[in-house]
């Protein structure tokens, strides 16, 4: 079996790889359990050195490595410079605070001296998406080396390059063979190597099918996983929000990346007080937006990762319509001319008076569509935040106090950002609840995820004999 580089801007093949087969996947498994046994022994000083490179070589050749995220996936190349920034940052900040993290911690009990310790559990498979090529893979990798493991990549099909990239930097940063490697293998290659003995764990960015079927072949195994999978993140405006920043971060919120990320605003619930005014200028924006060529650096949609998720999406905003929904602008492929006419393009859409039934109302759209949800309380807003099987991110404007404590404690996800857009950050802990997943990524939590947490208990030779309770 053969994977394909294919630029979703024109529909052209860039560039065909073998996948591996059985023996050549056994040596890399193999190799990966010999090196998890040198690795584990390395210091915290030694492994921030190789990281400190690898932000350095991400840094230096950014423009290169954001030229292939654009041409393999369709990102606007803006976005991709800063996607490479970005994983520059979370290496340093792993590279500094990966051994403050997983220092020991002392208990007090009736030891003569009792801790917790923190060790690496060996080779973590990370089943990684196409959205963020670099990052998704990178806010894994960054931590996981930290604590001692080391990383199998199997990286979504269609971004083989960008997987190989990744292989090569870490490489030329001093982590010896074997310690992260990339596996080019199809989806149904995923079980067998989940459930090799040398595997000691699996995280998973991507749809809840992909997790689920993770989760599972995992749990059979009895094997730690961490999953973040879709969101359907609601976008809360109130009548107190600053109108003016609440749309401006609404447009960049919903089609960042093209609409392509798990953390991008989709449902936008907004007061009636204030409404017709945010609906105006939030479908004026959106209308002005520029679509086209990817890598030029004027552009602000690009296309769509693969055929397959524009006929998904053109589906879904055809569904809803069918039943109800109010077509405010877009809802349909653009023209455009050259080789950009055979790309996966889709304008930027705003969907009003949504029918609970319709796809567009809790459903994860993945790409430049918009829902819009009028609302006459801060009750209304948090049911309607709260009516969907997803709970990834949210973002809620207010400038009321006792509004934004009841967002804070109230909306069903993993992160809240209040007069925000939702991002990661290496500083805080990054995941989802419900159906996008559980554990979590980035700060001292996604260190931990994958350690051993070992108590140790010690008594002293001379110490009087004392009673245990098991």
């Amino acid at each position: 079996m053969s994977i394909s580089s294919i630029n979703p801007a024109t529909g052209k093949v860039l560039q065909t790889f073998d996948s591996l087969d059985q023996q050549q996947l056994e040596a890399k498994l193999a190799r990966a359990a010999e090196a998890f046994r040198h690795h584990r022994t390395t210091s915290f000083a030694d492994r921030a050195e190789k990281m400190m490179r690898a932000a350095e070589i991400l840094e230096s050749e950014k423009q290169l490595f954001a030229r292939t995220m654009t041409l393999e996936m369709g990102k606007p190349i803006t976005g991709a410079v800063s996607e490479a920034e970005k994983c520059a940052w979370v290496c340093r900040y792993y590279a500094e605070n990966a051994e403050q993290h997983l220092a020991d911690e002392i208990v007090e009990t009736n030891a003569t001296k009792s801790f917790v310790r923190y060790q690496p559990l060996g080779v973590v498979l990370a089943v990684m998406p196409w959205n963020f090529p670099f990052w998704q893979v990178f806010r894994f990798a960054a931590p996981a080396l930290m604590a001692g493991n080391v990383g199998l990549l199997k990286h979504a099909s269609n971004v083989p390059q960008c997987a190989l990239a990744i292989e090569d930097i870490f490489r030329r940063a001093g982590f010896v063979e074997g310690e992260f490697q990339t596996l080019l293998i199809g989806s149904d290659a995923v079980q067998s190597v989940l459930e090799d003995e040398r595997v000691a764990a699996a995280t998973l960015t991507g749809s809840e099918p992909a997790g689920r079927s993770v989760a599972a072949i995992a749990g059979k195994q009895i094997k730690k996983t961490v999953l973040e999978l879709g969101g359907s993140d609601p976008f809360v405006v109130m009548a107190s929000a600053n109108l003016e920043e609440a749309v401006a971060t609404a447009v960049k919120a919903r089609t960042i990346n093209n609409g392509q990320s798990c953390i991008a605003a989709k449902r936008f619930i907004v007061h009636e007080q204030i409404y017709a005014q945010f609906e105006e200028k939030f479908v004026a924006a959106m209308k002005q937006l520029r679509i086209g060529d990817p890598l030029d650096e004027k552009t602000d949609i690009g296309p769509l990762a693969t055929a397959q998720i524009l006929k998904d999406l053109e589906e879904q905003v055809n569904v809803s319509v069918a039943r109800g929904a109010k077509l405010l602008t877009g809802g349909r492929r653009p023209d455009l001319s050259g080789d950009l006419a055979s790309g996966n393009f889709y304008e930027p859409t705003v969907l009003a008076d949504i029918p609970k039934d319709a796809p567009a109302s809790c459903d994860e759209t993945f790409g430049p569509v918009a829902s819009l949800f009028r609302v006459g309380s801060v009750d209304e807003a948090i049911a309607i935040a709260n009516a969907t099987p997803f709970g990834l991110g949210s973002s809620a404007w207010t400038n009321d106090p006792n509004e934004r404590d009841r967002f804070i404690n109230e909306l069903e996800a993993g992160s809240v950002f209040i007069n925000g857009m939702v991002a990661s950050d290496p500083r805080l802990p990054f995941g989802g609840i419900k159906h996008s997943g559980y554990g979590r990524e980035l700060s001292y939590f996604g260190i931990r995820e994958f350690v051993n947490i070992k108590t140790v208990w010690i008594k002293a030779a001379a110490d009087k004999e004392d009673r245990q309770v098991e």
